[in-house]
């Protein structure tokens, strides 16, 4: 296995709040996202990484396929974008070094506003990714279990934590 040490010192550099290694048993899938999602998200139907886009595999099929990994990191940040551009700096720097089913999940921002709402198809395919919730993982419980902090929001003033994930191996 490779050491990801690496990963998790350049996350940190790069200014996120907090990185830890995870297992695929620290991980929790839920059903219940999707329901959060259809009826609860204003962006439902807005975006190309949604569950209600055309490319979604459906959460039976994400289970099976992030079933296969074994670990990986988890990021967490206070701002969205800087949370996806860590998580697919750091899958794209562990392709490299061979670990080539790395995969990042990150709520996307790689567009101010995303072409689906002009119902037209991805203009950001390389960098765009589901967030872990789309996919049927249970982000409050995950990383519930690692020590990291997730709350709902009582005002809009208060510090949002946008988490990322890299599956590696």
């Amino acid at each position: 296995m490779t050491n990801i040490q690496k990963y998790i010192d350049y996350a940190k550099t790069n200014g996120a709040l907090d990185v830890v290694e995870f297992t695929l048993n620290d991980v929790v899938f839920d059903e219940r996202t999707l329901l959060k999602c259809a009826f609860g998200c204003k962006d439902w139907g807005l975006n190309h990484t949604c569950p209600s886009s055309n490319s979604f595999l459906g959460l039976d099929m994400y289970k099976r396929i992030f079933g296969k990994y074994k670990r990986g990191i988890i990021i967490r940040c206070n701002n969205k974008k800087l949370s996806q551009e860590i998580s697919f700096e750091i899958e794209s720097q562990a392709y490299i070094d061979g670990l080539y089913w790395a995969f990042s999940l990150s709520d996307c921002a790689a567009c101010a506003k995303c072409a689906a709402t002009k119902n037209i198809p991805c203009v950001n395919k390389r960098k765009a990714r589901p967030a872990f919730h789309s996919v049927g993982i249970d982000v409050f419980a995950t990383v519930k279990k690692l020590g990291l902090p997730l709350f709902t929001l009582e005002k809009d003033s208060t510090d949002e934590n946008w988490y990322s994930a890299v599956f590696m191996d």
